[in-house]
């Protein structure tokens, strides 16, 4: 283990010698749900510290007084610790960039809008106070019920100059603002080959010095390409920033609307080579578990030219979990894909697995006789890693995955289950069962929906023809 640990170190030390980091590079904690504690936002700067990574920025989403109530000043308890953060970040030479969200009910004219200009002035002035020197405003999510936002690019972009003029005209340690707009994926911003007006005012009218972030073609996608991100550049004429978003997984929603229910355990993969002026990767409300695509995440940003993501990934592996390691790919494997109607990120849940599963359903419908024994073994070796998982895993890791692990295993039961069936040639009747079990616990965890999971719906299927 130590001496293949060494090897890859080795292989990556090779790779950075002339390495090129992105300027800004860090994470966003941006995620819907339940804040991050002081402890683990204090944890995330010390893992950005020793993964040089120089930003955090701070915006959950449901931090009232970043968001909902951003009129509001923040508490005299909760300013504190905030400032004990920022301390830490200074401490850590980590860049900490205080985030606000105005958008929601934000007046821009008039009376009313020089007041919230006013009260915005202030907020930013009470982090600056406790040792803020970087500042961020968003304007994203503010579709309506029908997915329609009434944003005017330009009142936005005048907004946005006056705060940037203000800010770093009276205290000239304060560094360029960044700004994610409300049409802030590249589908969003065009209609048919025209941009649309928001983005196209916005655009026109923004400081040049003001950072803008996207997330891609989509809020949630599998890449950008480095011609895609030259267009954006070209739309907004400067070098934009990206807001990745994996490995959150706030969009991971069961029909009673949990949150959360699939990990994102994959690499970051599919970013631009070319040069990119920013990339913040917005994480899981899982902080431990999100370390391991972060860690993929800084190896690349600190190369993106040399970057590989399955080695990032073993680099990652072995770092955060020893001589579990292996045992951890196993069940990872099966937890890295995200997808629903409007997200696709993450490499593909175990692609071997899914290559047996096909091989013996092609098998099945040419009504030859399956080889089982390839997936049985890899089924085996899943099983007893994660027996091993749940009784050695550092707690730490296991009070953010217990329920999965526990899922995968009821998952693989079945399939063993389904693989007898189809060496029986007739369905045992506790396979329904079993897959009810998992449906219904599928509101706590979801894994290997496009594979483990599969097979047991693709035998069911069979056996009802």
């Amino acid at each position: 283990m130590k001496t293949f640990l060494i090897a890859l170190m080795l292989l990556l030390t090779c790779q950075t010698v002339y390495a090129v980091p992105i300027p800004l590079r860090g994470v966003v904690e941006g995620f819907y749900g339940a804040p991050w504690t002081f402890e683990e936002r204090a944890d995330i700067l010390n893992f950005c510290r020793q993964h040089n990574l120089n930003y955090y920025i701070y915006a959950p989403k449901d931090d009232p007084y970043h968001r909902d109530k951003w009129r509001t000043p923040y508490p005299a308890n909760e300013l504190a610790d905030l400032k004990a953060l920022v301390e830490r970040a200074q401490a850590y030479k980590v860049r900490f960039i205080f985030a606000v969200s105005p958008g929601l009910d934000l007046n821009y004219s008039g009376s009313k809008g020089e007041q919230d200009f006013n009260t915005l002035i202030r907020k930013l002035e009470s982090l600056y106070q406790i040792g803020v020197r970087d500042f961020a405003i968003f304007f994203d999510d503010l579709k309506d019920a029908e997915g329609n936002h009434h944003e005017n690019g330009k009142l936005q972009a005048k907004f946005l100059n006056r705060v940037q003029k203000y800010l770093r005209t009276k205290y000239k340690d304060v560094a360029p603002l960044i700004t994610v707009p409300t049409e802030y994926f590249y589908e969003d911003m065009i209609k048919g080959n025209k941009l649309k007006p928001y983005t196209r005012d916005l655009a026109e009218n923004l400081d040049d010095k003001i950072v803008v972030l996207y997330s891609g073609k989509g809020v949630v996608c599998p890449g950008i390409s480095d011609d895609e991100l030259a267009k954006v550049n070209e739309i907004f004429n400067r070098e934009v920033g990206i807001w990745w978003n994996y490995p959150v997984n706030d969009y991971s929603l069961t029909p009673d609307g949990n949150r959360n229910v699939k990990l994102a355990l994959g690499a970051i993969e599919n970013l631009p080579t070319a040069h990119v002026t920013a990339v913040f990767f917005n994480p899981m409300q899982q902080v431990q578990l999100s370390k391991v695509a972060l860690t993929t995440g800084a190896i690349y940003t600190n190369n993106p030219a040399d970057y590989n993501p399955e080695l990032a990934w073993e680099i990652a592996l072995a770092e955060l979990f020893g001589e579990l390691n292996i045992d951890f790919k196993n069940f990872a494997m099966h937890s890295r894909h995200m997808e629903n109607s409007w997200a696709k990120c993450g490499s593909p849940d175990d692609p071997e697995f899914n290559a047996e599963v096909n091989n013996i359903l092609a098998d099945l419908k040419h009504n030859r006789k399956p080889d089982f024994s390839t997936l049985e073994r890899r089924i085996s070796q899943i099983d007893n890693s994660i027996d091993r998982l749940l009784y050695r895993l550092p707690q730490k890791y296991l009070v953010e995955c217990k329920p999965q692990l526990q899922q995968l295993k009821r998952i693989l039961h079945a399939d063993k289950v389904a693989i007898q069936s189809l060496k029986a040639g007739k369905l045992d009747p506790q396979l329904k069962s079993l897959r009810e079990e998992i449906a219904a616990h599928e509101s706590e965890a979801v894994l290997s929906e496009l594979v483990a999971r599969r097979f047991i719906d693709e035998v069911l299927k069979y056996f009802s023809r």
